[in-house]
């Protein structure tokens, strides 16, 4: 498992490293992890989420992520299919269904796969519902904060 990836892997000068989120529906968790990686390391990635079976973004995930804010909103589910062709720097599963369906994907530099739960998946009255989409957007965000946080240093400087 990749406990931490450096700021910018690129040599001086040239673009930002590309980051492909996937999921199943592209339609909570991948759309979660896009949304905090543009806000927190927009300088440093570029950010992209698809889905291997698209359907749209859960309007919860925009409520959950506007709550920390964080705007979703102009978000769309796209089909993984459009990516191919586009070199990326890290392809990061965050399903295991996902993760079957691509566990190579063309043009990935580096794989990675973190699971969480499928918060569309949860069941209850409406406020637990609610909580288990923060739950899991407030996990993502940890996890995005660890992985793709603060450089390492380098010693030196």
């Amino acid at each position: 498992m990749l406990s931490h990836i450096g700021g910018n892997d690129r040599p001086a000068g040239t673009s930002r490293n590309k980051v492909l989120f996937l999921c199943t529906h592209n339609s909570a968790r991948s759309q979660i992890a896009e949304g905090f990686l543009k806000a927190r390391y927009g300088d440093r990635y570029e950010t992209f989420s698809a889905g291997t079976d698209p359907t749209s973004v859960n309007p919860l995930v925009v409520r959950v992520m506007r709550e920390i804010g964080i705007d979703v909103s102009h978000q769309r589910s796209k089909d993984v299919r459009g990516f191919l062709g586009i070199q990326f720097d890290y392809v990061v599963t965050l399903c295991d269904h996902a993760r079957e369906a691509c566990p190579i994907f063309p043009g990935g530099a580096r794989q990675i796969h973190h699971g969480f739960a499928d918060p569309s998946g949860f069941s209850g009255s409406d406020e637990e519902i609610l909580e288990a989409f923060r739950r899991v957007r407030d996990e993502i965000g940890s996890w995005i904060e660890g992985t793709f946080g603060e450089r390492k240093s380098t010693g030196g400087s």
